[in-house]
């Protein structure tokens, strides 16, 4: 059986939460891949809202195994808090598990990452402040601390004793708090004591599942445009979000990988700084941001809000090998009398139709946009491609033409059924296995 990547288009918040949790009920298996709890990820379950930031959002449906995957940091702290909050709403978390492998967030890193914010003033990157720089930093030092070593008291106090002079040494530099090693410890344990249950090996939990036939979800945080290697550096997120994240961070190899389902919205979207060609600071632009409810699931800070920008779009459909898309608050654009698409760029006076590796020339790029005619008409029940206005539709086939791959759902809404869905997904078509 398959395995699926969801992964984002844009820079983040493009709708990712609706997608798994729309093609959820049909795998067996949910894992997260990267990131922590930078991210958020709104799924409407009929009158219910949830916001998550670290369990997968297929952990809604009864029959899913929801995995936190090793290339995930995890803040414990979160994660109880989010457990319980499922729980308390009536969801059962029992099938969720997570990586031995995955490394810990420690408040450590949090204070870091914020008092590193503070002394940068004006030219910070617009981290969320939860401490996943640092973390995964930690990790690469070969310095951090992982799920497994919360169950063992004596590594965690060699550990804590061994990095916390270091740490503390900074954080008193930049005038922030600085931490002791006993009370780091017992927190630490503490954790563990209340997370042992839900610990597994989460390679072998994936392997298991699709050799036993079973359809594996892979779900991305952030999006391709605030990949670590790929994004708008330096104004990215800490990890892989493209679709190449989801073998390392989800225990898979590349052949295990059937289709890359992109993610992306009608209009474009950016939390913190850096360049963003297409932003609409006008009236226009506080509309779509209103009716989109365009405020940050982690951090409840406004997103800013732009025109629907191909440049990146061509670009994260080649380095994530997507072979379909779905596409988010179309429904959102009802009632502008005319939306631009952005084509190309004009920089230092030349057109650019590729997008550029360097983030000084992002920085300089000015928008060359296609102007197509708006439509009126409220779209949210419409739930067939022919059922929606000709001038949407149109808007639609561009956005198709310059993906180059189908756009195979439709979101009108944020619930599962406000779903327009085309009756077929292209998959790449495995030799078959000689039995």
């Amino acid at each position: 059986m398959p395995a699926t990547v969801i992964v984002g288009l844009q820079w983040g918040d493009e709708g990712k939460g609706k997608t798994t949790d729309f093609l959820a009920e049909q795998v067996g298996m949910v894992v997260r891949y990267q990131g922590g709890d930078n991210a958020g990820h709104t799924v409407v379950w009929g009158d219910q809202v949830f916001k998550l930031h670290l369990v997968p959002s297929g952990v809604l449906y009864p029959h899913i195994t929801s995995v936190i995957g090793n290339g995930v940091v995890v803040n414990p702290a979160t994660l109880i808090a989010e457990l319980d909050m499922l729980t308390s709403r009536g969801i059962d978390v029992s099938r969720v598990r997570v990586s031995r492998s995955a490394h810990v967030l420690m408040p450590y890193h949090v204070a870091l990452d914020r008092a590193n914010e503070a002394r940068l003033a004006g030219e910070k990157v617009g981290t969320t402040g939860r401490g996943i720089g640092p973390a995964y930093a930690d990790r690469a030092y070969r310095i951090g601390l992982r799920m497994e070593d919360l169950l063992d008291r004596s590594v965690l106090e060699a550990r804590i004793e061994r990095v916390l002079p270091d740490k503390n040494l900074i954080l008193a530099s930049l005038g922030a708090e600085t931490f002791e090693v006993r009370a780091l410890v017992d927190q630490a344990v503490a954790w563990g004591e209340r997370l042992a249950g839900y610990l597994d090996d989460a390679t072998w939990l994936v392997q298991r599942a699709l050799a036993a036939g079973e359809h594996v979800l892979l779900e991305g945080a952030q999006g391709t445009l605030l990949d670590l290697d790929h994004g708008s550096y330096p104004f990215v997120t800490s990890s892989n979000p493209v679709a190449g994240g989801a073998a390392t961070g989800g225990g898979i190899g590349p052949l295990q990988i059937d289709e890359v389902m992109g993610v992306m919205k009608a209009y474009a979207t950016r939390v913190g700084s850096g360049p963003f060609p297409t932003e609409l600071t006008d009236e226009v632009g506080q509309g779509i941001a209103s009716r989109g409810h365009e405020v940050g699931t982690t951090t409840g800070r406004p997103r800013r809000v732009g025109w629907f920008d191909a440049v990146p779009l061509r670009y994260a459909v080649a380095v994530n090998s997507v072979s379909s898309i779905m596409l988010n608050k179309i429904d959102i654009l009802s009632g502008i009398p005319e939306i631009k698409l952005g084509v190309a760029y004009e920089v230092d006076g030349k057109r650019v139709d590729h997008w550029p590796s360097s983030g000084s020339m992002l920085g300089r790029a000015r928008p060359i946009y296609e102007t197509f005619p708006g439509w009126s008409e409220p779209i949210h029940e419409v739930r067939a491609l022919n059922d929606l206005p000709e001038n949407a539709r149109r808007y639609l086939s561009a956005l198709e033409e310059h993906a180059g791959v189908p756009i195979v759902l439709v979101s009108v809404g944020p619930e599962r059924s406000q779903t327009i869905e085309r009756a077929w997904r292209p998959m790449r078509h495995r030799p078959p296995v000689a039995v």
